[in-house]
């Protein structure tokens, strides 16, 4: 165990292909579920716990930790489950998403594995929509579970999702309704809120859930014989993604003859300089951090001025 947590915040700038690392962990059953590392600041005991008024029951207390002071989340109840008992006894994963710093409470942390994206794997179909799943995949003859983290975190704590009135006015119409835009992302709720503001711009979207869907159906448009940059006004694209990520889905079309100058934007909820120069080294035209309604929008708006001619 103390191998596990004195490695993870080394193990977070490893680079892969295709690749990603998880952390495993429980929540007082047989169940293992992971977590990308890349999202992991740090694993410790759960320390003591400070009530706060009108809490979310989710978020069991915040804790002081390195001179901050952090929501600490029972992930078990957080996904419709018994809040987990005993937890002086249970850890604390501190993690950071959309540009902000949150720990979540497990019951016992496992080990780090290093996997492709290939097998990693959407969840199946008869899950439900409702499911807190973005993907599975198989370890050593047990199923894995990778929980949709921006679900539980738009149900605790929801971020703004609204465009202002200017982002919509700024918006060209002359280009909005002529091309739509890509979506891919494996969250519900990522895609939904990406969806939202897009569509208030006037801009038609088309959406998938991994970089693989994503690609195949650009290779489509092109067998199809259409002019994906003709019909397509920009990719927007989530970096973790199973079967393919966002790196290795903008390497591919970047590669392809028939779609290289597409423009792609990767937008996620990971951060750090590491993915801006992993965004250069893949061709990407821009990187954005989830989730601000009103940026997002400034780089939709900014690709339409562009296409126009549009000059300030």
């Amino acid at each position: 165990m103390a191998g596990v947590l004195d490695s993870v915040n080394q193990r977070t700038q490893l680079v892969g292909q295709n690749r990603l690392e998880l952390l495993l962990f429980n929540l007082g059953d047989a169940q293992l579920y992971g977590i990308n590392v890349f999202k992991v600041k740090e694993v410790l005991q759960c320390p003591p716990l400070n009530e706060i008024p009108k809490r979310n029951p989710v978020i069991r207390g915040v804790a002081h930790i390195r001179g901050g002071t952090i929501p600490i989340m029972d992930l078990k109840q957080a996904t419709g489950r018994a809040p987990l008992e005993d937890i002086q006894n249970c850890f604390v994963i501190i993690t950071e998403y959309n540009r902000s710093t949150q720990g979540f409470l497990v019951k016992g942390v496992e080990r780090i594995i290093n996997m492709n994206w290939g097998d990693i794997h959407p969840p199946p179909r008869g899950a439900g929509r409702e499911n807190y799943l973005t993907a599975v995949t198989d370890v050593d003859g047990k199923l894995v579970e990778i929980i949709d983290v921006e679900k539980v975190l738009a149900e605790v704590s929801p971020l703004p999702s609204d465009v202002s009135e200017k982002a919509i006015e700024e918006a060209q119409e002359e280009i909005s309704v002529s091309k739509h835009i890509l979506i891919a992302d494996d969250s519900s709720i990522a895609r939904k809120q990406i969806q939202k503001v897009v569509e208030a711009l006037g801009v038609k979207t088309t959406v998938k859930k991994d970089g693989k869907e994503a690609l195949e159906y650009l290779t489509h448009l092109v067998e199809d014989g259409k002019d994906p940059y003709k019909e397509i006004l920009m990719v927007i694209s989530d970096i973790e993604m199973p079967e393919m990520d966002g790196y290795t889905f903008t390497a591919e079309v970047r590669a392809n003859p028939a779609l290289k100058d597409l423009h792609i934007v990767l937008h996620t909820s990971l951060s750090g300089v590491f993915n801006e120069a992993m965004v250069k080294k893949v061709g990407a035209n821009d990187f954005l951090a989830k989730f601000h309604p009103d940026e997002l929008a400034k780089r939709v708006n900014d690709r339409m001025k562009e296409l126009v001619g549009y000059v300030e």
